[in-house]
């Protein structure tokens, strides 16, 4: 039987000579990071990002987060782009290369394309005076460290390194731009992302979905409009249509006494808790958990206490809001 500790020992082995080597690209960054950054910003087309082996994989990665944060991008295989997909560099792009020897051969037609077509090529690789650092309009020179697996054959260090220098690129980008969480959203609208960022303007019923009453309505009707409506609840607005109060099974019991004999206003809690249709949808349900209630009442935001929406808790849990 294996000693565990072992294992253990050789992950944290690996862990530590990586993050190690983190630090070492923190410290090696200099003006070429910057460069890179602002050829990008300039461009007016999108970022290729090509790599070949683990290095392609790092690659696809980085063109996902520069898309999901505001700066367009693809990820063009190196072997491909020699069988027509060359055709998807255009003047106006910028090729973002990954290579940790900096000579792949399979990035030579890559390499030669956008020498021919004038097309901006950033190259990232571990050494200097590579080809493909020699003819990058901007070199990105990736700090000596031992790869982790101990013989250094194994991407593994200089994976994490590039993946980490992918991700300060599209930080500084995203940074630069003023890249919103609502930017965000907009491109995460499934999933998890797209459950926390999620609006109450996104989740609320409108219109004759709502339960609503005036402040004259008998309580006979209220009962009624709460079973029609199904929330269990009803808001009760005054003669200008803003929302004055709400009737909950609570008020129901409290006034169970002669309550066909009463109106509304009545019967109902003034003041009831509600929300703007732009706040989080998770800000919601952290108040209603707070207030022990699953309904609130969505107002106008023009500053107005016109009802211009219901959210139920189950709307929120459907829609992954936990």
């Amino acid at each position: 039987m294996p000693d565990k500790s072992t294992f253990l020992d050789t992950a944290r082995r690996v862990i530590t000579a990586e993050a190690g080597a983190l630090t070492l690209l923190a410290g090696s960054l200099g003006d070429s990071f910057a460069e890179a950054v602002q050829v990008i910003l300039d461009a007016p087309g999108r970022v290729i990002v090509s790599g070949m082996g683990k290095s392609g994989h790092i690659a696809r990665k980085i063109a996902a987060t520069l898309t999901s944060t505001g700066t367009p991008a693809h990820f063009v295989h190196p072997a491909e782009a020699s069988h027509g997909d060359l055709g998807m560099l255009a003047k106006g792009d910028v090729v973002l290369v990954l290579s940790n020897s900096g000579e792949t051969p399979e990035l030579a037609d890559i390499i030669a394309y956008t020498r021919r077509f004038g097309i901006a090529m950033i190259g990232v690789a571990s050494r200097e005076g590579s080809t493909l650092l020699r003819q990058s309009d901007v070199a990105i020179l990736l700090p000596p460290a031992p790869e982790a697996c101990g013989t250094g054959i194994v991407p593994t260090t200089s994976t994490t390194m590039t993946l980490a220098l992918g991700d300060a690129l599209a930080v500084a980008l995203m940074e630069h731009r003023q890249f919103t969480p609502e930017d965000f959203r907009q491109f995460h609208p499934g999933g998890k992302l797209g459950a926390r960022l999620a609006k109450v303007g996104d989740l609320m019923h409108r219109a004759t979905a709502l339960p609503l009453v005036t402040e004259a309505t008998p309580m006979g009707e209220v009962l009624l409009t709460i079973s029609q409506k199904g929330f269990g609840v009803v808001g009760v607005t005054d003669a200008g249509g803003d929302l004055v109060g709400i009737i909950t099974d609570g008020d129901l019991r409290r006034h169970m006494a002669g309550l066909l004999d009463l109106t509304a206003v009545q019967v109902m809690t003034q003041s009831p808790r509600t929300i703007g249709p732009a706040a989080l949808a998770e800000t919601a349900v952290a108040l209603m958990n707070e207030k022990k209630i699953t309904c609130l009442f969505v107002v106008d935001p023009a500053g107005s206490r016109a009802a211009v929406g219901i959210l139920h808790i189950h709307d929120c849990l459907r829609a992954g809001v936990v």
